[in-house]
């Protein structure tokens, strides 16, 4: 065990990362190359690569201009990474439908659980109502509680928001307690509130930043990663991104090369399979709850691609929202009535009516949500880099040896 201590302390608060954009066409093969090394940007604390930067494009549709979930237009995320010495490695990140109050605007949504052993709080509701009314937070599994007590301060505050007596935080976790000293529960109201406030569009951060501070995945470093990927024009133009907390195990696939198997670190060799995974995905199609949770689905068949094993002691998790629409509920109170102390009164909408995308156009949508969640757990490994820990150092994915299997199976060029 290493000995804990308070040397070196820091909070960072982490809201854009540089990243490459990197062009590609609609119709390429599966895990196609292009010579990207040439063109990515040096990045200040995010020096090692993502996937594309070495080649790896996934699947067959081009990704957004940042190749991030925040491709989605309106969606923002704020991450804060907790470093203290040896003993704390943790933190928060937090994503954002849109940039006006959630709360009052609510979107559809949907949670979609492939192994239940988790803390995700705030689930029932999404899945009962449809709909989504709070920032989503990441965190580790004991800072569930006090983060989602953060959300509810942010949310109580909001200017509109004077009369809300019942507000439904939506916070997810994966356990990061390897690395971390878990039971400090070092978590505060404050580097939610951070988190949640200092959220902006552009470039994520990824790696071991945010609530990926402690995290491990298929026994090397996990993190935070991210994706997205957009449909043709004709199939209706829209985006779909990814971002995830990868803290899971199983035997890691590459573009289909057995990469944890010839690195020799796989689950039942070195790694126990279980851990959990965070999964959030977001589109600007208008979509309703069905078929936001059939499109949830779909993230856990990119998480199958990379390898996870769902075990039995992991929280396997989709949060899926559509930010394409307004929602909201069909009876709420008016903030003008609620500052004149008016009694509640229906407002004029009663109903909804609204476009949705057809369920036979759905398919292309599944293809991105399945390409983005693979390619963002892709990115969570090659992004973080080794940390030492709590209990000890768990070391990144090793680029170069990745490299020369990916080589060895012709899914690169020599």
């Amino acid at each position: 065990m290493s000995k804990r201590g308070t040397r070196n302390s820091k909070r960072e608060t982490v809201g854009r990362a540089s990243c490459t954009r990197l062009p590609d066409s609609f119709r390429v093969p599966r895990f196609a190359f292009a010579l990207l090394l040439a063109l990515a940007t040096p990045l200040v604390g995010q020096s090692r690569p993502r996937a594309r930067d070495l080649g790896i494009v996934v699947g067959v549709l081009p990704s957004g201009p940042l190749d991030a979930i925040t491709d989605v237009a309106g969606v923002r995320v704020g991450q804060v990474t907790i470093a203290r010495g040896d003993s704390i490695n943790t933190g928060v990140t937090a994503i954002l439908p849109h940039d006006g109050n959630v709360f009052r605007d609510k979107v559809p949504a949907a949670v979609v659980v492939g192994n239940a052993f988790g803390k995700l709080a705030g689930s029932t509701q999404v899945n009962e109502l449809g709909e989504l009314e709070s920032p989503i937070v990441l965190t580790c599994t004991l800072c569930v509680p006090r983060a989602a007590d953060a959300v509810l301060t942010y949310l109580l505050a909001l200017p509109g928001n004077e009369d809300v007596r019942s507000a439904n935080p939506v916070v997810g976790e994966t356990n990061d307690g390897y690395l971390n000293d878990i039971r400090a529960r070092p978590i505060t109201e404050q580097d939610v509130l951070t988190a949640i406030r200092g959220a902006q569009p552009g470039p994520v951060a990824e790696g071991s930043v945010g609530a990926g501070r402690g995290t491990i995945a298929f026994g090397w470093k996990g993190g935070i990663g991210t994706a997205s990927r957009r449909i043709p024009a004709a199939l209706g133009g829209w985006t779909v991104g990814v971002l995830v907390q990868t803290n899971f195990g199983g035997v890691l696939s590459i573009a289909g090369a057995p990469v944890g198997r010839e690195l020799g670190q796989y689950y039942l060799k070195g790694d126990l399979g279980n851990g959990s995974v965070m999964i959030v995905v977001a589109t600007d199609a208008p979509l309703d709850h069905r078929q936001l949770e059939r499109l949830g689905r779909r993230a856990l068949a990119g998480l199958a691609r990379t390898g996870s094993s769902m075990g039995n002691g992991s929280g396997d998790f989709v949060i899926a929202f559509a930010n394409g629409r307004s929602g909201g509920p069909a009876v709420g109170r008016s903030r003008a009535a609620a500052s004149a102390g008016a009694p509640d009164r229906p407002t004029a909408r009663l109903t909804d009516t609204v476009a949705v995308v057809t369920n036979d156009a759905m398919s292309p949508l599944f293809e991105a949500a399945i390409e983005a969640t693979e390619e963002a757990i892709y990115n969570s490994l090659f992004k973080a880099e080794t940390v030492r820990g709590f209990r000890g150092t768990i070391r990144a994915l090793p680029v170069d040896s990745t490299v020369a299997i990916l080589k060895r199976h012709a899914l690169l060029p020599e």
